[in-house]
């Protein structure tokens, strides 16, 4: 049986970084989630059916869910924060949720590159996407760590950054999350829950392996 290992969690928590190094340390495939709403994102802004900061056309959006090419999800522009806000908008629409999650649970149950399991990270993976997974994270930190980690790495690229403008991107992107009817984003009931406010990558995996362990012992 394939091990599954679904985590979820707000932007900048540190779920990317810890489902990756998870990947790598157990030898299963792994799949952000996020990318293929940014990706869908990424393709809406490029066709010109949504200008940045304006609200997504509905129709073209499944269209280009229900059309995303793999080689996409490697593109830089997908970590774009024009990407990253529309992505947001995106991922309300009920339809393209509906055609992403077939991509998902079919990456979970055969892994590419003969691997063994897999591990996504988003913001419903435990809840809608994979409820059966094996095991289940909730990975979550403050809005001022999160805001100011988030600050950080887009100046480390280049980009221009105002804390106070991304806490509160932030925050409306995690209401807007947090309050879509459609595939919500909350803990699933049997998650463990890891709190990354005053932890660093390596405690965080640190715990993460310890449950995991447990969990395929028991």
């Amino acid at each position: 049986m394939n091990l599954v290992i679904a985590i979820d969690g707000p932007a900048a928590a540190g779920k990317g970084t810890l489902a990756r190094r998870l990947a790598d340390h157990y030898g299963l495939a792994y799949l952000d989630s996020g990318s293929l709403y940014r990706g869908t994102a990424l393709t809406l802004l490029r066709q010109g059916h949504t200008a940045p900061g304006a609200a997504p056309d509905e129709a073209a959006a499944v269209a280009a869910a229900k059309a995303l090419r793999p080689e996409l999800l490697d593109d830089p522009e997908l970590r774009a924060e024009a990407t990253g806000a529309l992505a947001s908008q995106v991922a309300a629409i009920p339809a393209v949720r509906s055609a992403l999650l077939a991509w998902q649970r079919s990456f979970a149950a055969a892994p590419p590159g003969g691997k063994k399991g897999a591990v996504l990270d988003g913001r419903d993976i435990g809840t809608v996407v994979l409820p059966d997974a094996m095991v289940k994270f909730w990975v979550v930190a403050s809005d001022a760590a999160r805001a100011l980690r988030r600050h950080k790495e887009l100046q480390a690229k280049g980009e221009a950054s105002i804390y106070a403008q991304v806490l509160e991107d932030m925050r409306e992107r995690d209401a807007r999350d947090t309050a879509r009817t459609t595939a919500p984003m909350k803990p699933a009931a049997d998650a463990e829950i890891i709190d990354t406010s005053a932890l660093d990558a390596d405690e965080v995996f640190q715990r993460a392996r310890d449950h995991i362990d447990r969990t395929v012992r028991n």
